[in-house]
């Protein structure tokens, strides 16, 4: 059986995953419902795929967070499962449940896909993922979807250089009253 895989990530409603400026992390929209669902998110056995950059960033941090109580728990949760980070940088051990997979990112996912026990989930790792979806290898595509434009500020364009795609609609749910959390199966169009 082929584990399924899970593209997570959170963006603007203009196609940004972070923004400069004054914005703050979630663009300052989080809610009570976010942070609880994102936890529930994370409560069920599960693998966690990144790449490098995301693992770094993930454990940069959580290293600045002092009081316990000012970190989400649902990123900590996140970064105690199990996971594989694909990267030709990192030396293991790696902090956490982590292990380095050397090689190519769209090799490592699909041999995880078909030896894994356990659904995969990645959150971020934006250049990875847009790898994956054009190789078919993401089940569903989960976008968080803030209600801001970050027009002049915003960075990292979640699909910039990715394939065209048909998106077929699994699942939707209202946040906090206006932050849409979307589920999409994706299928390559053409």
């Amino acid at each position: 059986m082929t584990a399924t895989y899970t593209f997570d990530v959170f963006m603007s409603l203009d196609g940004f995953g972070s923004a400069s400026g004054d914005w703050t992390g979630y663009w300052g929209k989080q809610g009570p419902e976010l942070l609880e669902h994102r936890l529930a998110l994370y409560e069920p056995e599960q693998r966690m795929v990144f790449g490098a950059t995301t693992f770094r960033m993930f454990g940069q941090m959580l290293a600045t967070v002092t009081d316990p109580a000012v970190g989400d728990p649902w990123v900590t949760r996140m970064l105690d499962l199990p996971a594989t980070v694909v990267s030709s940088t990192l030396e293991e051990p790696l902090d956490r449940n982590a292990t380095v997979a050397r090689g190519d990112g769209v090799d490592v996912v699909r041999r995880l896909k078909d030896e894994s026990p356990v659904p995969l989930r990645s959150h971020g790792s934006l250049s990875l993922n847009r790898a994956l979806l054009a190789a078919g290898l993401v089940d569903r595509v989960q976008v968080t979807l803030f209600p801001v434009v970050t027009g002049r500020s915003g960075g990292d364009p979640i699909f910039r250089g990715a394939e065209d795609f048909d998106l077929e609609l699994l699942e939707r749910r209202t946040l906090d009253h206006d932050i849409q959390e979307l589920v999409y199966r994706p299928t390559l169009h053409g």
